[in-house]
């Protein structure tokens, strides 16, 4: 009664106390009470690798031999000089026919001498193809080189060998012609990419054509003469460049290196980037330089230097001269040992190095370069755990190179393919620099529009046996699916709740799986009834979760049975990176049975849940095993579960048959100095207390004194839940007469003059637990004279709309109280009015 007297000082009834009054709508809708809850918890904790390292040390591939190195050296002797037969990329089926009879070669015109045709159909396209084979191989035709498109003649003399070794400033000495590409083109004529440029120029005279043999030489002599003219210009170009432009800055390249090369790193640079610039400039680029080779060459004699910020200039213009093979893969590692140190990381940001690695991503076959490309996105992913660089990937579009580069692996990650195994290991470093830029804020918006949430979906399903892989999207996801758009991305996926309970059964001792994905499966199901139904019928979803409840509970109870707390520091009991210990597998509970409360709130889930045996033992046994100091936020769930489950009384319901023990079991919770243990408790009690028999074992057990105390809270939540209680315990009237004593009907009046205005739903709730107390002519038992009066101001102004809506600040507030007040409050508070009103 003092708290009554102190608050009596207080003559205005809407006096704002509590700091409860001033509501916005958000926090009125936030704060809309309803007795189905879904649960937050925090994500997993992701450590941060110590050592920059392809494979760490958790890794399933941290112990095989055929994995690649994290450490190696690279040197000069480990390139290739460049080859001087450029690589076709195409293997060419064998000729088809072959001539039965030589054909004598004419040499002043080679096309005069063209077999005479067969008379059968197909005969005749062979002859067709042999002819122009031989025209090929003619004198003046051996300058034309093979290309996989359309091509003038221009172009095929002035295009350049790839990889041709360094010429004479005239270009004489020229590569004698490989007659593999042109053999292979014999049988029927057909469009495709392995048409030569020759045949996609000259017109081949077919059996009906009325182009005779000699106009069609005599035009291809003319067009050759005056391509080798424009070519021989060009190539006198080409040369000039070289000799005033190139050969000096490779000179001084080699004359500086051969000085003081510590006290001269950035004069190379600067001179890297000056030959960078001259070949950009005369488009000699990629392959299109003839003296590539000596370029190369030079740069990789520089290597030796071992200058971190030099092999990265080195690196970004071999790149872009377009190395490969095993000049790729060195290049590839070369930058990767760089990245390796984190006080290298500048050097990334002051050089666009980060360009050429993304177009090696784009450009590569993974098939025939698939280490290069391990080790280049390796240097991304250590990258990316930089907050500066992870901005700059990200504006580079750094996720939709790895969208691209996902679909190209996805032909590859088919179980028996004999690039399976590159293909895994190319995909967890990729998933690796996507779960590192899965932290930034800004990509959330990248991984939803280009579907990357999706494409990841695919890789699970054919790499679901590679823990490193599933485990690296399960932070992905776990990251992402906090958030409305990419938790919707994710739940449109077709299958996606099937493939994470095959995962769960697959890899149930993996803990570090286990737990992110029952987190996501509890962001997916916070929200949505229709995926909390997806889930449930899910082939094997429930009994995969209880079987997983029942494992880690075992093993909880096992860690604890072997450290007892009272002789064990709690730091030594809850070491917080050691595998299978207490906190790891607590944690895999807290989510797991988040999930379980989630779906307890669908109507047709919920009953099933509340029908099964297994379900209701285990959330039983947790709260008999567990204490709440220990295990808090285990405890507040199952509670929130139970409660959940409790919403649905069918006569299937395990959770009403155990009534009793649930309350016996319950009051740990209610006793505890938690206030949201307390909070939960006291809302199981609400639903359980719709029964006689749990009404008595609160009376009894003097649970209705704590009950009553409650009231006193300043929380609204605490409040509700109390007064709901409170109602239930006042359907019996020797109940009504033990909470009179206790000052409920006081202590209510306190929370509806403290909360109604800006919490109608509180109001009404608390106006029905008076309406029980002072049945049956009570009210002059509960309250006296003053206790009335003031009770009957409160509501007098309560019922007054301009009186009880002048809090409301806007429009939309406004009209969010009056429904609240019009449906919650006013029916109930004119009723009590009347019954507290004396007769006259």
């Amino acid at each position: 009664m003092a708290s009554m007297e102190r608050k009596r000082e207080i003559a205005s009834p809407f006096t704002p106390r509590r700091s409860a009054l001033r509501k916005t709508s958000a926090e009125i809708v936030s704060e809309a009470r309803q007795s189905l809850r879904t649960l937050s918890t925090q994500r997993p904790f992701t450590p941060r690798d110590e050592h920059r390292q392809l494979f760490g040390e958790s890794s399933v591939r941290a112990n095989r031999d055929n994995r690649p190195p994290s450490t190696f050296s690279v040197h000069a002797g480990n390139f290739d000089a460049p080859d001087s037969r450029p690589g076709s990329g195409t293997r060419l089926s064998p000729l088809r026919h072959k001539p039965t009879f030589p054909v004598p070669y004419n040499a002043e015109d080679p096309v005069k001498t063209h077999p005479k045709p067969p008379s059968d159909p197909l005969d005749v396209k062979r002859g067709v193809a042999v002819t122009r084979a031989r025209l090929l191989r003619a004198g003046s035709l051996t300058t034309l080189p093979p290309l996989e498109r359309h091509t003038d003649v221009k172009e095929l003399i002035q295009k350049p060998d790839p990889e041709q070794k360094q010429q004479s400033a005239k270009g004489k000495d020229r590569r004698p012609p490989s007659t593999d590409h042109i053999e292979g083109h014999s049988g029927p004529p057909k469009p495709g990419p392995r048409r030569t440029a020759s045949e996609s120029r000259i017109t081949q005279p077919e059996v009906d054509s009325p182009v005779r043999p000699t106009d069609l030489g005599a035009r291809l002599r003319t067009e050759l003469e005056n391509g080798e003219r424009r070519a021989n210009m060009e190539e006198d170009a080409e040369s000039l460049v070289w000799n005033n432009k190139i050969a000096p800055l490779l000179q001084e390249l080699g004359s500086v290196a051969a000085g003081r090369p510590e006290d001269s790193v950035d004069r190379l640079c600067n001179l890297c980037d000056s030959l960078h610039g001259i070949l950009a400039e005369q488009d000699m680029l990629g392959r299109r330089c003839k003296s590539r080779a000596g370029i190369l060459r030079t740069l990789f004699r520089l290597i030796d230097l071992k200058s971190a910020q030099l092999n990265l200039h080195i690196a970004k213009l071999c790149l872009a001269l377009c190395v490969s093979g095993n000049n790729l893969l060195n290049i590839c590692k070369l930058i990767f040992k760089i990245s390796r140190s984190e006080s290298n990381d500048v050097l990334f940001q002051n050089n666009s190095i980060i360009d050429s690695l993304l177009g090696v991503l784009s450009s590569e076959d993974v098939s025939a370069s698939g280490e290069a490309l391990v080790y280049c996105i390796g240097t991304l992913k250590f990258l990316s755990g930089n907050s500066g660089l992870l901005r700059l990937l990200l504006a580079k579009n750094c996720i939709g190179v790895a969208q691209q580069l996902i679909q190209r692996l996805h032909p590859l990650s088919m179980q028996g393919d004999t690039h399976f195994t590159t293909a895994g290991q190319i995909l967890v470093q990729l998933t690796a620099t996507l779960r590192n830029l899965a932290d930034y804020p800004e990509s959330r918006p990248l991984f939803v529009s280009y579907a990357v949430l999706s494409e990841l979906c695919v890789v699970l399903r054919h790499h679901r046996e590679d823990q490193d892989i599933c485990t690296n999207i399960a932070r992905i996801y776990s990251k992402l699916s906090s958030y409305s758009e990419c938790r919707l991305a994710l739940a449109q996926t077709p299958g996606c709740y099937q493939l994470f309970i095959e995962l769960l059964s697959k890899h149930q001792r993996k803990q570090d799986l286990v737990v992110r994905l029952l987190f996501i499966l509890g962001n997916l199901t916070s929200k949505s009834d229709e995926a909390r139904q997806l889930l449930f019928r899910c082939k094997g979803g429930v009994d995969t979760l209880l079987r997983l409840y029942h494992s880690y509970q075992r093993r909880d109870n096992s860690h604890a049975s072997h450290t007892p707390p009272e002789k064990e520091p709690r730091a030594s009991r809850k070491p917080p990176g050691l595998p299978g210990s207490v906190r790891e597998d607590e944690d895999v509970l807290v989510k797991l049975v988040r999930v379980l409360a989630n779906m307890g709130i669908h109507p047709a889930v919920g009953p099933a849940l509340a029908a099964n045996m297994a379900c209701v033992q285990l959330l039983m046994e947790t709260l008999e095993l567990k204490s709440v100091p220990e295990s808090e936020e285990l405890l507040v769930n199952v509670a929130v579960t139970i409660n959940n489950l409790s919403f649905h009384q069918g006569e299937r319901s395990l959770v009403r048959d155990n009534r009793l023990a649930i309350a016996k079991l319950m009051l740990k919770l209610l006793l505890s100095s938690s206030m949201d243990a307390m909070l939960e408790a006291t809302r199981v009690y609400g639903n359980l207390s719709q029964s006689k028999d749990v009404r008595d074992f609160i009376m009894q057990n003097k649970v209705y004194q704590f009950v009553v105390t409650l009231l006193d809270s300043k929380s609204s939540e605490v409040c509700f839940s109390a007064c709901g209680v409170v109602t239930n315990l006042a359907l019996d009237p020797p109940s009504r007469v033990a909470l009179s004593l206790e000052g409920a009907a006081a202590k209510l009046a306190d929370c509806l003059r403290d909360f109604g205005p800006g919490d109608w739903q509180l109001a009404g709730q608390v106006c029905q637990s008076l309406w029980k107390l002072t049945e049956q002519g009570g009210s002059e038992r509960v309250l006296d004279t003053h206790e009335r009066e003031a009770l009957l101001e409160i509501l007098t102004t309560c019922l007054d709309e301009e009186e009880a809506l002048q809090w409301a600040v806007s429009d939309g507030t406004r009209d969010f109280h009056k429904a609240c007040w019009e449906s919650e409050f006013l029916p109930v508070a004119q009723k009590l009015i009347n019954r507290l009103q004396p007769l006259d």
